[in-house]
């Protein structure tokens, strides 16, 4: 059996994870054949999913420090003998709330490496300095140099519900980083990693070499860890633990169709394997607010968040003026690609979902809130004890408890609120937030049924109705109608019908049928 290492956790510098006895995931075969088949990259990945790791592997590899390389793929395939100089500019640290902030903090960045590199800037502005650096760094060392930039995106996204400083600090990183438009003959190698996909127009205007690697085919899991990777290099900490489990809670990021291998977000593995317990880790650990309020403005209908259709272009439109719900959701990791279709020559469409459990269960919690239920919590207790004594006449009492509390203010304020979808949109999050086992829209051969859900030997249906005041069976007699059960039947499990049919004058719950078979 393997020998137990070190875990990861926080650690973001390739040369302490080499020589600190911890365990790691060799990206170098994606390194390798993304320096062999160009110069220029932009990589958007959600937060903690190893991007500062990655840059820092490759300023190792150009710095030839052949030792750490030692036993990995690219290390008999890499000339050691030739340096490159490698300047790297992180955003990662702090919040810069102004340009005057920002400007200093690149200010701090660029006379940290003239230093290091030996270089007098005599420039005063910004971009004169950053090509001075650049240029005066190719001419001493006689190599050309490597930019990397880390979180290139952060004082931006920081200050996203700031329009007016959003603007302003975009403005102060398009500066910067138009000096690498007119560098080509200084720099060897140029990548970029974030979380969000500004436009080039907004930020990259000219950079016309900058190859976005973000859905690429060839580099899907070039951040995070696959099957593969848990089974074996992971291999002494999965006794103890439901390999199945770890699977449904934390596996599903795919950033391409569905035939690539989807990946694990790092974070959430890591913290597993120390605490040994399913928790939300990624999810808590930094929750933009701005995300939350954003999808309540919206009046975004929850139960389609697993089968959100939209086209590649909208995948990439994020800027201050203009952010795709589509784009926000994905970009942040809270989406991510379940299927990739080409209906016709050059139209690309993808379907997004979920990636796991973990997701599902807390941003449903999270945005509870928005949907009228400030005490999600504590109401959350009572849904729970209703499904674990599989008490039908207590979840029916619970809904409809739960749907009369719903706050006056919320149905008028709410840009939901006046359609079909937003009971459909409580009734969902709400069983979301508990993290069970939901299948919305779950086909069959002879329909797909509003909701299933599978829980301790129990699957319910759900067929949700919108009628007037009085209750009309609809719902419950679709459900037998079109046979919703007969692909459960053979699981050999309790099987329950529900029809929930809701009044759109009363705003409530009027009749929740229930056939058990």
């Amino acid at each position: 059996m393997a020998t137990q290492l070190n875990l990861p956790i926080g650690v973001q510098a390739f040369g302490k994870i080499r020589t600190g006895g911890f365990y790691y995931v060799d990206k170098t075969p994606y390194l390798h054949q993304l320096i062999d088949e160009g110069s220029y990259y932009f990589l958007s990945r959600p937060r903690r999913f190893g991007k500062s790791l990655l840059l820092d592997t490759l300023k190792e590899l150009f710095e030839a420090n052949e030792p750490l390389f030692r036993g990995l793929y690219i290390h008999d395939r890499w000339d050691w003998q030739t340096r490159h100089p490698v300047i790297r500019l992180s955003f990662a640290d702090g919040v810069m709330g102004s340009r005057q902030a920002l400007d200093q903090h690149i200010e701090e960045l660029l006379r940290e490496h003239s230093e290091r590199l030996g270089i007098t800037l005599s420039n005063e502005s910004i971009q004169g300095r950053f090509r001075e650096l650049i240029t005066g760094t190719h001419q001493q060392r006689g190599q050309r140099v490597v930019v990397l930039i880390d979180e290139y995106d952060k004082p931006i996204l920081d200050n996203i519900t700031d329009a007016v400083v959003a603007r302003e600090l975009r403005e102060g990183l398009k500066n910067l980083y138009s000096v690498l438009k007119d560098a080509d003959p200084h720099l060897k190698f140029c990548l970029l990693t974030g979380v969000s996909k500004f436009s080039k127009v907004s930020l990259f205007s000219g950079l016309n070499n900058l190859r976005d690697i973000t859905l690429s085919r060839d580099y899907g899991a070039i951040c995070g860890y696959t099957d593969e990777d848990i089974d074996t290099v992971f291999a002494p900490e999965l006794p103890g633990l439901d390999r199945d489990q770890i699977r449904h809670w934390y596996n599903g990021y795919r950033w391409g169709d569905e035939r690539l291998p989807s990946v694990y977000n790092p974070f959430d593995v890591l913290l597993l394997f120390q605490e040994r317990e399913f928790r939300p880790y990624w999810f808590e650990s930094a929750t933009p607010t701005f995300l939350v309020k954003l999808l309540a403005e919206r009046g975004l209908y929850t139960p389609r968040l697993d089968t959100l259709e939209t086209e590649a272009a909208l995948l990439g439109r994020f800027d201050v003026d203009e952010i795709a719900t589509e784009a926000l959701l994905f970009q942040t990791g809270y989406l991510t690609v379940h299927k990739v279709e080409q209906p016709m020559t050059g139209y690309w469409l993808y379907t997004l979902g979920y990636p796991n459990r973990e997701v599902e269960a807390s941003l449903n919690q999270a945005l509870l809130p928005a949907l009228g239920m400030p005490r999600a919590a504590q109401q959350r207790i009572t849904l729970f004890r209703a499904l674990q004594a599989h008490d039908l006449p207590a979840l029916e009492t619970h809904f409809k408890a739960l749907f009369a509390g719903l706050p006056h203010d919320w149905y008028r304020n709410n840009p939901i609120a006046q359609y079909e979808g937003h009971y459909a949109s409580v009734f969902y999050s709400h069983l979301a937030a508990l993290g069970l086992a939901i299948t919305v829209e779950d086909a069959g051969n002879t329909g797909r049924v509003d909701m299933t859900v599978d829980f301790n030997g129990h699957i319910y249906l759900f067929e949700f109705k919108v009628v007037e005041q009085v209750p009309e069976g609809k719902a419950l007699r679709q459900l037998q109608d079109k046979g919703y059960a007969d692909k459960y039947r053979g699981q050999g499990k309790p099987i329950h019908l529900i029809g929930v049919e809701f009044s759109r004058e009363q705003r409530q719950i009027i009749a929740f049928d229930v056939l058990s078979l």
